[in-house]
């Protein structure tokens, strides 16, 4: 099903340029394309692109190059066709990694020779074990002005022997990310294939000014927190124009981790996602589960999901903290779905005993618009906390079918929230006031 739906979605691609630019609604503007004067290639470090020849060494020496020159403009690294297998390595700021065609930048799947580096400090330790992580594939820290991009080349983290690893539980540190960018500005992710990252997939953490599109992530479906784009504690993202189909979310916005997400106190917001086609057994367009340094104003558009999990979800927990406010999505068409929508309070386990239990999360002010849904088996849960209930929850333009067929859990269920709904199919939950007066919805159209 996967290969079916990347070659539908390079179709799509291609007819594209037949929409007027103009016509085109984008965030891309944030962070202008830059053309490089200054290109180096591999080869010219001792790259060898033959699949079987560790690069490491001539990707460090190239971006070594890279920042010591500083061309003015920056510098272009030129991946030419080829397999290049290479282990971990930093990006530096000014720089352009530039795949052509039929370029593969493979990762060894020698996991002794990954460094490890301290965990983010809104997460305490690891995400998935106590203390540090591994490296990620592709890492930058503290960089301006970074392009990743190209002709529609491969990074490719072979992630199954991590993948094994954590069945078999022998892991002994957090599995590594394809790609992480730490504390940067201005960063351009386009034209590139992601497959089969070892943990998540793109995660832009502490980041400002980042345009991700064009591109296709890929993992199997039964694959490992393979999440496909994560901006975590950024602000100003722009996320068009993809195609992810992984083993998680296809995009999750999150800002920390219970007490630690609250004391480095550093939220997402500014987060726009249009035109987003994918597959996933968990969700299309998450908010959570670590989003203890809050999450506001996040708006997305014109989304395709097929074969679902969950179309929308929402998520958090006690102990959390955080507030998660004003989040729209319009505009999505689920072919194949468990749950339509999902905002629950009750989602996600805790770094640690340490989290503090009176830390509510605050949930207000969450739109979702236009939906069409086919073989959706729920139409949605909406589960608030007792103590502090989710507010104004606002549901237009849903229509879900027949979600269920009759079959019992087919029916809306909510508990502890507020809202309303109008034009909502099947019928809405009576936590959320049907009405006609579309008002309350009208502020977040």
């Amino acid at each position: 099903m996967v290969g079916v739906s990347v070659a539908f979605w390079l179709c799509l691609l291609a007819v594209a340029p037949l929409v007027s630019a103009s016509e085109v609604v984008t965030c891309s503007g944030i962070v202008p394309m830059k053309n490089r004067a200054d290109v180096v290639s591999i080869v010219e470090f001792g790259g060898v692109g033959d699949g079987r020849t560790l690069n490491t060494v001539a990707f460090r020496k190239a971006i070594e190059r890279i920042e010591k020159i500083k061309s003015r403009g920056g510098t272009q690294l030129y991946i030419p066709s080829g397999v290049w297998l290479t282990g971990c390595f930093n990006l530096t700021s000014h720089m352009t990694l530039f795949l052509a065609k039929d370029a593969v930048i493979r990762a060894t799947q020698d996991t002794g020779s990954w460094p490890l580096i301290d965990p983010l400090p809104s997460y305490g330790r690891g995400r998935e074990l106590p203390g540090g992580r591994y490296m990620s594939f592709i890492h930058g820290d503290g960089l301006q002005d970074v392009i990743i991009t190209g002709e529609n080349g491969t990074i490719d983290g072979q992630g199954g022997v991590w993948w094994d690893m954590w069945r078999q539980r022998t892991l002994q540190f957090t599995r590594p990310n394809l790609i992480e960018l730490m504390h940067s500005t201005d960063i351009i992710i386009s034209n590139v294939v992601f497959r089969d990252s070892p943990f998540w997939n793109i995660h832009p953490v502490y980041c400002s000014n980042v345009v991700i599109r064009n591109v296709t992530v890929l993992a199997p479906h039964d694959s490992p927190n393979t999440d496909g784009i994560d901006p975590d504690s950024s602000v100003n993202v722009c996320i068009e124009d993809s195609f992810i189909a992984t083993g998680d979310d296809m995009v999750a916005v999150k800002s920390g981790w219970d007490e630690y997400g609250i004391a480095y106190g550093r939220p997402s917001y500014g987060i726009t996602i249009r035109r987003l086609t994918g597959s996933s057994p968990f969700a299309g367009i998450a908010i959570g589960s670590e989003a203890s340094g809050g999450v506001l104003n996040v708006f997305a558009e014109n989304i395709s999901l097929f074969n679902m999990g969950v179309g929308i979800h929402v998520k958090t927990n006690i102990g959390r903290g955080g507030i998660i406010k004003n989040i729209t999505v319009r505009d999505v068409h689920m072919d194949t779905v468990r749950k339509g929508i999902k905002i629950a309070g009750d989602v996600g386990g805790h770094p640690d005993d340490k989290f503090d239990p009176t830390a509510l999360p605050v949930v207000d002010s969450i739109t979702v618009k236009n939906v069409v849904g086919v073989k959706v088996l729920q139409p949605g849960l909406l589960k608030g906390l007792k103590d502090l209930p989710f507010t104004r929850i606002c549901l237009t333009g849903i229509n879900m079918g027949n979600a269920g067929s009759g079959r019992s859990g087919s029916t809306w269920q909510c508990e502890d929230v507020t809202g309303a709904a109008y034009e909502v199919n099947p019928s809405p939950c009576t936590e959320l006031i049907t009405t006609h007066d579309t008002d309350f919805c009208s502020v977040r159209s």
